[in-house]
């Protein structure tokens, strides 16, 4: 006898809900002002962080420009909850199977958020270290 949980009526959603990439976008936007803050300064820092950056940029670029083109170009309506609270309580289908949304939701922004709050202590260990 399988003990796992039955939930009838749940939403399922194989897409993220937008605020799901607001986050993402924010976290990298932290990492960023971040690196800016502990390591700008210095002529050779500053070139390797607008590098830095621009790597930052792009990923996030490419993935948003490519997402626009696919709901441009594909023929069925976006699944897409209409609230936050719908869309965390349901389910999200990995293609492997399905996961509660709030458990999908934490693997996802979870490794962006450690590298955001890591880079931020970098940052506060350096300037208060006089480094």
């Amino acid at each position: 006898m399988s003990k796992e949980r039955v939930y009838h009526n749940r939403y399922v959603s194989d897409g993220l809900h937008p605020y799901v990439y607001r986050a993402m976008i924010g976290l990298v936007v932290w990492y960023a002002l971040s690196a800016w803050a502990g390591f700008g300064g210095g002529s050779y820092a500053n070139y390797l962080l607008v590098v830095m950056t621009g790597f930052l940029i792009i990923s996030v670029a490419l993935p948003a420009i490519a997402g626009r083109l696919w709901l441009r170009h594909h023929h069925r309506e976006p699944a897409t909850a209409s609230n936050f609270e719908d869309w965390i309580a349901g389910e999200f289908d990995t293609g492997e199977g399905r996961m509660d949304a709030k458990t999908a939701l934490i693997e996802i922004l979870l490794p962006l958020a450690a590298v955001a709050f890591g880079m931020t202590g970098f940052a506060i260990v350096t300037r208060l270290g006089g480094g």
